[in-house]
């Protein structure tokens, strides 16, 4: 089998490439090792529509997320995906943490973030009386959305432009050769078969750095190395139902490491607090919540809800990111990279795509068509 382009990965931003470049005109194969899209980070997350205020302004991260918060609901209205523009409080719990806010804000400005401003006197005990907290900010495009919903559109809009979506078919190799690649996968059946791309995308994930170092780039050197940090949430109990309206974040951990132990509200009703942030040891995809970590969350959470007891959550789910190694830690920049310049024309590697990734999806694609087209 000959395509335009193979793109490694089922996740969101590996349905939003294909989609992106099979309208483009392209011949597309996805592999994806598991039977369906979205079953690693993709499918466990918070599921918010983010609107851009945290990341440092000119990073890859702002300018996809400003442009994608306003993308994502336009093809959400397009493909009767679901979701709800519900808006975030980011609060302070003391008055020390105010200057925080201020340059929340700043930043949240800088980068084009749209309609965030100061929460008006009372505002916040009127909108969310459980909430306690000496100063807020108020983003009303943050939202949350069906994210498996989303995936399904993107596959179907992909599929319909011709693009191939190759359900356990797990990627094991490529090779350069004189027009382009020669890719190798594992079909469903166990069997290894190969097809050649004149373009491939890694939009691999977890592992999106082993198949970076697997065309022989030094992950190291160019900072593309991985590890995974464990995301846990706790789940509201029904006494909560109804008693939040809102999403509600404290201010954000130093040097953006987490945004904290927050309340994200589902289209179902229901709430969760979470997520914590654990970097693992290894790269192990280990999803269990313990129940001992309760604690911890209902003293983060108590900060800005004095009326929560430990007895109101239950653990819930979790999920891992796959973050960038870089020195001095924090929450390193996304990568997306032609690596023409590195022996390895038309071969683009999304490293680190981690949040604010499902609300980049969009034009992160749009940025990869470019890079191909």
């Amino acid at each position: 089998m000959q395509v335009d382009a193979a793109v490694i990965g089922g996740g969101v931003i590996g349905l939003a490439v294909a989609m992106r470049l099979a309208r483009g005109g392209m011949d597309v194969a996805l592999l994806e090792r598991h039977d369906s899209f979205g079953r690693e980070a993709s499918s466990r997350n918070s599921e918010v529509v983010h609107a851009g205020m945290y990341y440092p302004t000119g990073s890859i991260k702002a300018r996809l997320c400003v442009a994608g918060n306003l993308a994502l609901y336009a093809w959400c209205d397009a493909h009767g995906v679901r979701y709800r523009r519900i808006g975030k409080f980011i609060v302070a719990t003391s008055p020390d943490e105010s200057p925080a806010l201020e340059a929340i804000l700043a930043r949240g400005v800088a980068n084009g973030v749209q309609g965030l401003r100061w929460a008006a006197a009372g505002e916040l005990a009127r909108e969310e009386p459980e909430v306690r907290a000496a100063a807020a900010l108020w983003s009303p495009f943050t939202g949350i959305i069906d994210s498996h919903g989303f995936m399904q559109s993107l596959a179907d809009e992909a599929a319909a432009h011709g693009a191939l979506l190759g359900w356990g078919h797990a990627y094991a190799g490529a090779e350069r050769t004189a027009d382009g690649y020669e890719v190798r996968y594992r079909s469903p059946e166990g069997l290894e078969e190969r097809m050649t791309a004149s373009r491939v995308v890694n939009a691999a994930g977890l592992a999106a750095d082993e198949v970076a170092a697997g065309m022989g780039l030094d992950i190291d050197a160019l900072q593309y190395r991985l590890c995974f940090v464990r995301g846990c949430y706790f789940r509201l109990s029904d006494r909560w139902t109804g008693r939040l309206a809102h999403l509600v974040y404290p201010v954000p951990h130093a040097g953006l490491s987490g945004l904290g132990v927050h309340v994200t509200v589902d289209l179902a009703g229901g709430a969760r607090l979470g997520p914590d942030v654990e970097v693992l040891a290894e790269k192990v995809q280990d999803y269990r919540v313990a129940s001992d970590r309760a604690e911890a969350f209902a003293r983060a959470a108590g900060t800005y809800l004095p009326n929560l007891r430990l007895e109101d959550i239950r653990p819930d789910q979790a999920g891992i990111r796959a973050r960038r190694v870089v020195p001095g830690g924090g929450a390193p920049d996304f990568i997306i990279a032609e690596e023409g310049g590195r022996g390895l024309p038309g071969w683009v590697n999304l490293v680190g795509i981690e949040s604010p990734g499902l609300t980049c999806a969009l034009p992160l694609a749009d940025t990869v068509y470019a890079l191909l087209a």
